[in-house]
């Protein structure tokens, strides 16, 4: 019988930063205080996963732990967070872009994971294998990666450089999600699955990287950086199933502040970054100022359709397994 642990992921201790290295004291800056830095992209830059969200009257669950906002307070630049849950390439160019103009010194962005159907294909790998297609719903992802998302990449980046031709532009790309086991609850999750998964997230980086070059931004992996952190890994940096739902499979405040602040915010500002707890006390001193910043922007915010995971339900499986002719009590008995 395939043993399963419980993760409940009430997560405030789970993401606590109470485990982030802290320094007393910031090094000595090299940078303009005020400089304009626009955030662009989807959920995983705007801080789904670290269950605080600022009030600006959206669903993009942009939150003061996300990495642009901590580069943002420990740099002390002035931000436009205008990166939103659920966003697609086509979001990104008709509801951010705007936020850029000639004055705009950084700019981030992280998009094309939502474009490829990430969470559709989570939602039917999830699935048990005897109701699950999910090799089909991976190559169909992987076909789209490699030839429909280059082009739509190619032209948001090129309007990013024309909106904004000074600006020092990072792209950021993906982290794994799995380390090979599954030890939540009502997932399931194979070792196959995990390393198809795995792959596609390789392949979305390894294209929106080409992109980004060739338009001369910067690239950040964080693949590397978050490798003994993924989900089921003793050290969670990424969420598994949570709830509520929204939080899962996204990076949570230590994958923020440990993983992802460090490693973009080196590359955006070419200073070292880090989360302390200075820091960490500004980014949510300046919420209520970001949240009265984005309320300008939320009838167009509010038009961005949230791309939620959706787990297995047992009264759901037991309905497919009638479907299928699967005795599922016995299944169940033996899985569980």
């Amino acid at each position: 019988m395939k043993q399963r642990l419980l993760r409940v992921v009430a997560a405030v201790a789970a993401t606590s930063l109470a485990t982030v290295a802290l320094v007393t004291a910031p090094a000595t800056p090299s940078y303009a205080a005020g400089e304009s830095y626009v955030a662009l992209g989807d959920s995983y830059s705007s801080g789904t996963g670290t269950r605080s969200y600022i009030d600006d009257g959206t669903q993009c669950l942009r939150s003061t732990y996300a990495y642009a906002s901590l580069t943002a307070a420990a740099k002390n630049y002035s931000l436009n967070f205008r990166a939103c849950s659920g966003a697609v390439v086509a979001d990104v160019t008709n509801s951010q872009l705007g936020a850029l103009n000639s004055s705009t010194r950084y700019v981030t962005v992280s998009v094309g994971g939502n474009d490829a159907g990430f969470a559709d294909v989570l939602t039917e790998c999830a699935l048990p294998a005897w109701a699950s297609d999910c090799a089909g719903a991976v190559a169909a992802a992987r076909t789209f990666i490699s030839t429909t998302l280059p082009g739509r990449l190619s032209a948001l980046y090129a309007s990013i450089r024309t909106r904004a031709p000074g600006a020092k532009v990072v792209v950021v790309g993906y982290p794994k999600l799995f380390m090979g086991e599954d030890c939540n609850l009502l997932t399931f999750f194979s070792p196959a699955d995990q390393t198809a998964l795995n792959n596609a997230v390789v392949l979305i980086n390894s294209v929106t990287s080409t992109a980004a070059s060739a338009k001369g931004f910067a690239f950040v992996n964080p693949v590397s950086r978050f490798t003994g952190h993924a989900v089921c890994d003793s050290t969670e940096w990424i969420n598994g199933l949570s709830n509520p739902t929204r939080e899962s499979y996204h990076p949570n405040r230590l994958g923020h502040a440990n993983g992802y602040t460090p490693l973009v915010g080196g590359v955006l500002t070419g200073t070292s970054v880090t989360a302390t707890s200075a820091v960490l006390a500004e980014a949510e001193g300046r919420a209520a100022q970001q949240a009265k910043l984005q309320r300008k922007y939320a009838a167009a915010d509010r038009t961005i359709t949230p791309k939620l995971f959706q787990p297995p339900t047992k009264a759901g499986l037991r309905e497919l397994a009638k479907e299928r002719g699967i005795d599922f009590d016995a299944w169940w008995a033996e899985v569980r």
